[in-house]
């Protein structure tokens, strides 16, 4: 890797961090020299203003997420245990948080409005490409004769991200997996309800 690009990536690294876990309007560039002991002129050099920044270092933090999330429910044949390792993935979120201050999707929606459109869009397009990713899995397993032909895949994503995320917000706020836990269970059984084994 050249230099222009190890810095980049340095750049990346420690603002992915300090959006996720201090905030996106929170976080000012100032901060952002602090931790990479850069200069304010470096980094504009990398990235035109602060807003691309943000989009940039946003996406870094979707693309370690959605690394895992697909080597997980890879790691399954059947649809109905793709579908439980996506659970189990969300579920890991609490014990073993695949980046710094939780879900990036989660953290960057509580905090965008329409004054930070590009963030939002951004938002938008990695919770659309995670229930894209449930909603082909539901698919093939109908496909496959793995989930019942009449299942409403739209929906069903649709139920098992809100539930996931809203999961996901509880056990933050009390600091213990126990909702996430009695989430997944319940969704299990949605799942065990659609499922041909």
């Amino acid at each position: 890797m050249r230099q222009p690009e190890i810095t980049k990536d340095l750049i990346l690294q420690k603002a992915a961090v300090l959006f996720n876990t201090k905030g996106y309007k929170a976080t000012s560039i100032s901060d952002i020299t602090k931790a990479t002991g850069l200069t304010k002129g470096a980094i504009y050099r990398h990235f035109k203003n602060k807003e691309a920044l943000e989009s940039a270092a946003f996406q870094y933090l979707i693309e370690i997420i959605f690394t895992r999330f697909t080597a997980n429910v890879k790691s399954a044949d059947h649809a109905g245990e793709k579908i439980r390792k996506v659970f189990s993935f969300f579920a890991s979120y609490i014990s073993k948080m695949p980046v710094a201050g939780g879900c990036p999707i989660l953290n960057a929606a509580v905090e965008v409005d329409d004054s930070n459109s590009h963030l939002r869009n951004d938002t938008v397009a990695a919770l659309a490409n995670i229930k894209k990713a449930i909603v082909h899995i539901l698919e093939k397993g109908k496909k496959f004769s793995q989930i019942i032909a009449e299942t409403n895949s739209e929906e069903t994503a649709d139920i098992i991200i809100a539930a996931l995320e809203g999961a996901v917000v509880m056990s933050k706020l009390k600091k213990s997996n126990k909702g996430l836990k009695t989430v997944v269970a319940h969704l299990n059984k949605l799942i065990e309800s659609i499922e041909i084994k």
